[in-house]
């Protein structure tokens, strides 16, 4: 699409199509060209404000007059008018020759068009209360029992989010959906215990099964367990609720084809996610199992198809916890067509809490989940990784939970399935399992109460041995530098050689079982020292109360007044930063039927006081008194100043913005509105202290955060500024000051992009007590999109951001990186900047102030800042299409991205302690301990494929040389 505004580009790209125009009418043989061309001259005129067209027309006509004199007394046309026309011609070729193709391509705006309708659809809940009905009937104390489920229900209803959901009515799986994945042996054998009252004869049926027992009821609930996955996935694919939860129970990710396993009947994600392939025909699904055990059952049904990309978090502490299977390693990477498509994350260690479980998803989880692009996201939802599980002994906190859902939220087209896995500490579970349902609605993330601890050395160590492993598949894995053998041979520094990671695989899990086995029924569940339960209830407490849920009722409010538009350029009306830019915002946002949905915000300016917050007064008086001033002086003060135009309103409008910005602040940290959008100008990240810049007059942002600081007593403010230039007003301002965060993603190209110079660089980190709370990412080439920003937000942003632990986030809005920007260069589509906008929204309990900087498409601008309108409304937008697969080389821009990424981690690591994962990794399996006797004896364990598994498109079963299913090959789930 042309750009709406007649830029210098744009009117050098009119001069060459005048010339080409006119050379084409001395050579008649070229009219279907010059007709061509002509077309789209008038075309691109078509879309120019009438201003802007008489400007370049006039220039044209100019331009065309000056050509035919000079190629007049010429015998051959120069060099660059003979390279136009060829172009030219490929280009026409290329029409002729593609006219199919072309009718099929979209608009680059056709996704955020089809947002216009989209609004929040509701959350699905299905659960059935027949499910408290199993347990255990020999083993009273057993963990699994019955109140996970009905404490889970009764914590949901106390905060009132049943009533808030759409109900799903519960259904029993048929025989048919079952046996896709389980054998019909395994089936019939449960069908047989159905209301079966013989004790002795079950306890002596689950002795060969590893912690299972069987109830009366425990085929059927099986059957409404998987029948209710099956319904809500179906439910969502339909498009009849946006995401939801099954709060169900047995659980079912141990099962496995032919064997119950670890409390599971049948595998409900797995049968959810197989149905999802069948009936609906998808590609591309995401399972996330964070139960605190590995998942194996689901993992053996999808080991070698990459349709479905499994990604386990778990306890394994080297094989030495259950289910003691060396296939729950990191090197389970999958086979066959689904080689890098199984994602194990081996936890080492006990006590690993927040910081552990962020740094998974922001290092690895969630690049590897843009790049794979699902179409529907499963969550194994297991709460025992939670504080006061006595499984797991983690000690993640329940409000820790939406934190790592939030950002998934938005990928899949938004249609997430959470379905309730494990959990043994009744308090944490329901708090956990409540809080996530409550992230599903569209509540914000409550902020943390406990500060963010780092990750652990452990943790470290388990996740860039991941990393390394699936680097061969993934693009996305390729921010860590490698070393070679020679290099590592070298590295006598002893700092040095911790900055070069050695992979090692070790087990301590014994030898594996032979043969078939007889499992403990009784007196099998984890005990915590009363000392430890104790001490886990009053921290579960604590946090419980301390916990923020209220939220305000109304979700936007909107800053924006009609006056801002009398600031303008009186000697070019063509200027790029023009009053059509808040307008044509404004007006997409009634076109989109947004304003009825937020709350307006009355005007008022800030006062000389307020402005003063981050201006020198001389500066503000210098601009009040353009108020007079006749426009030859006003051309002439404004050309003293680096790219400023100056008008008579010019005061009145800056005061303006700066005062509806503050209103946004007032109206968010009173607990009117959880966030705000400011349509407003002229903007203000250029503006230094002492004087206007770059179509800046006053620093908006910076004042309103000055402003936070003085009249509310924050301490921490993140300012994030994604303009495309570097917001040098707002780095000057703040260099010094520690309770504001300043991180710039921008284009640099080694600091000959405006606003130009080395401030912008990635080494500029803050003076003083502001050393480390100043972060720039530079771009150093342009075509960045975004793939290359949402890297930037996953590797740097959100993990710096996380460790600040923000009270107000104020984002710089500038969309000139926007695709279709005459001035960025870059590609960031307004569904991108929707994205971006969501994953901030996780940060201070949802306080996020989205305030307009630059952009000159204002098609760009208006789509943009309408996608992140809806996002902060909490209506679904479309997913960037990142467009990256490893079958292409990597651009140009995406090489220089990773270049900059590095050496930000490389900086700014000296600062943050959660870069933790900035070093190197071996070019091969240099210095890993193979432990090569255990791993030769074991080969055969890590086949774990299915052996006639149903095999479609995608699916290639391998057959096991018995014929037979292989067992599960675990020890004993026996209390610690």
């Amino acid at each position: 699409m042309s750009s709406p505004i007649v830029t210098r580009r744009g009117a050098q790209q009119a001069k060459i199509q005048t010339r080409a125009m006119v050379k084409s009418k001395l050579a008649p043989t070229s009219s279907s060209s010059s007709s061509a061309s002509a077309s789209s001259t008038s075309s691109t005129a078509a879309l120019a404000p009438a201003s802007s067209i008489a400007s370049s027309t006039a220039s044209s006509s100019s331009s065309a007059t000056s050509s035919m004199n000079a190629n007049s007394g010429m015998r051959k046309p120069s060099p660059s008018l003979l390279e136009a026309k060829r172009r030219a011609r490929n280009m026409l070729k290329s029409q002729t020759s593609n006219v199919a193709m072309q009718e099929t391509v979209t608009d680059i705006f056709q996704n955020a068009v089809n947002a216009k309708n989209m609004e929040r659809g509701p959350t699905a809940l299905i659960y059935d209360e027949s499910m408290a009905q199993h347990r255990c009937l020999w083993d009273d104390q057993h963990q699994e029992r019955p109140e996970r489920f009905t404490r889970t229900l009764e914590r949901c209803k106390e905060l009132k989010l049943i009533e808030r959901c759409l109900p799903l009515p519960s259904r029993l799986a048929t025989k048919a959906e079952i046996l896709k994945l389980h054998s019909a042996a395994h089936y019939e054998c449960l069908e047989q215990t159905s209301g079966v009252q013989d004790e002795a004869a079950m306890e002596e049926l689950c002795s060969h099964y590893d912690a299972i027992y069987i109830h009366p009821s425990t085929f059927k609930l099986s059957l409404l367990a998987s029948g209710s996955t099956l319904e809500l996935v179906d439910q969502l694919l339909a498009g009849k609720a946006q995401n939801g939860m099954a709060i169900i129970r047995p659980p079912g990710h141990h099962a496995m084809k032919a064997e119950f396993n670890g409390y599971c009947y049948f595998n409900n994600v797995a049968l959810a996610a197989q149905h999802a392939l069948d009936h609906h025909q998808l590609q591309r699904i995401l399972i996330i199992d964070y139960d605190v055990h590995h998942g194996q059952g689901t993992q053996r049904f999808f080991y070698n198809d990459a349709r479905v990309l499994y990604f386990s978090i778990h306890r394994y502490e080297h094989g030495s916890f259950w289910p003691n299977l060396p296939e729950s390693d990191y090197h389970a990477i999958g086979a066959g067509p689904g080689t890098g498509y199984n994602f194990n994350v081996p936890l080492n260690a006990k006590g690993m809490g927040n910081g552990d479980y962020m740094a998974i998803f922001q290092q690895l989880l969630l690049p590897v989940a843009v790049e794979y692009q699902p179409e529907l996201i499963i969550v194994s939802a297991g709460y025992d990784a939670a504080l006061g599980c006595p499984e797991g002994e983690m000690e993640v906190t329940p409000a820790c939970y939406p934190h790592l859902l939030n950002p998934l939220l938005r990928l899949a087209n938004a249609r997430v399935a959470v379905v309730l896995e494990g959990g043994y500490c009744v308090d944490s579970l329901s708090e956990g399992a409540a809080l996530t349902l409550r992230a599903l609605l569209g509540d914000p993330c409550p902020p943390l109460v406990e500060p963010l601890q780092l990750p652990s050395a452990e943790l470290r160590e388990a996740l860039l041995n991941c990393i390394f492993v699936h680097r061969p598949y993934w693009r996305c894995l390729q921010l860590q530098q490698t070393y070679t053998a020679d290099e590592l041979a070298q590295c006598t520094d002893v700092a040095a050689q911790q900055q070069l990671h050695r992979v090692k695989r070790i087990w301590l899990g014994g030898p594996l079982p032979q043969g078939p086995q007889r499992y403990p029924t009784r007196g099998t569940s984890a005990q915590l020292s009363p000392e430890v339960v104790a001490s886990n209830a009053a921290r579960l407490q604590m946090l419980r109360r301390d916990t923020q849920l209220s939220v305000p009722a109304t979700r936007v409010c909107y800053a924006y007044d009609m006056q801002m538009l009398q600031h303008f350029n009186l000697h070019d009306t063509s200027h790029p930063e023009q009053p059509m830019r808040i307008r044509q915002i404004h007006q997409m946002h009634q076109d989109y039927q947004l304003l009825a949905r937020m709350h307006p915000l009355k005007a008022r300016a800030a006062t000389t006081d307020e402005v003063c917050l981050a201006h020198t007064r001389a500066h503000v008086n210098s601009v009040r008194r353009l108020q007079g001033r006749n426009e030859e002086e006003l051309q002439q003060l404004g050309a003293g100043y680096n790219s400023v135009y100056l008008h008579p309103r010019t005061y009145e409008c800056a005061s303006l913005a700066s005062g509806a910005v503050l209103q946004a602040v007032d109206t968010i940290l009173r607990g009117e509105s959880r966030s705000g959008i400011c349509n407003v100008r002229p903007p203000g990240h250029h503006a230094e202290p002492d004087q206007p810049h770059g179509f800046c007059i006053f620093n908006n942002v910076a004042i309103a955060a000055q402003y936070a600081i003085r009249e509310y007593q924050l301490e921490r403010i993140l300012i994030v500024d994604w303009d495309v230039h570097h917001g040098n007003g707002t780095q000057h301002i703040f260099e010094s000051n520690p309770k504001v965060l300043y991180i710039s993603v921008h284009r640099y190209e080694h600091g000959a992009f405006f606003p130009k110079g080395p401030d912008g660089n990635y080494d500029v980190v803050g003076k003083n007590a502001g050393r480390g709370f100043n972060v720039n990412i530079p771009w150093n080439k342009k075509g960045m999109g975004d793939l290359e920003y949402a890297l930037a937000f996953q590797q740097l942003i959100m993990p710096i951001a996380y460790e600040f632990n923000p009270q107000l986030v104020l984002v710089s809005a500038g969309f000139d990186a926007a695709i279709g920007d005459p001035l960025g260069g870059c590609k960031v589509t307004p569904e991108g900047y929707g994205l971006f906008t969501h994953w901030l929204s996780a940060l201070a309990g949802g306080r996020v102030l989205v305030c307009l900087e630059g952009g000159y498409n204002v098609n760009s601008i208006a789509y943009a800042m309408t996608m992140c309108t809806k996002t902060l409304l909490g209506d679904p937008v479309p997913t960037p299409q990142f467009g990256t697969t490893t079958q292409r080389p990597p651009t140009v821009a995406f090489q220089s991205c990773m270049e900059t990424l590095q050496q930000c981690v490389e900086v700014q690591r000296k600062h943050w302690k959660s870069l933790v994962f900035g070093c190197k990794l071996p070019q091969s399996a240099l210095g890993e301990n193979n432990n090569e006797d255990f791993l030769a004896a074991t080969m055969q364990q890590l086949d774990i494929s299915n052996d006639d598994a149903t095999a479609t498109d995608g699916a290639i079963g391998i057959e096991h040389a018995s014929g037979q299913e292989r067992p599960s090959g675990s020890k004993p789930k026996v209390k610690q």
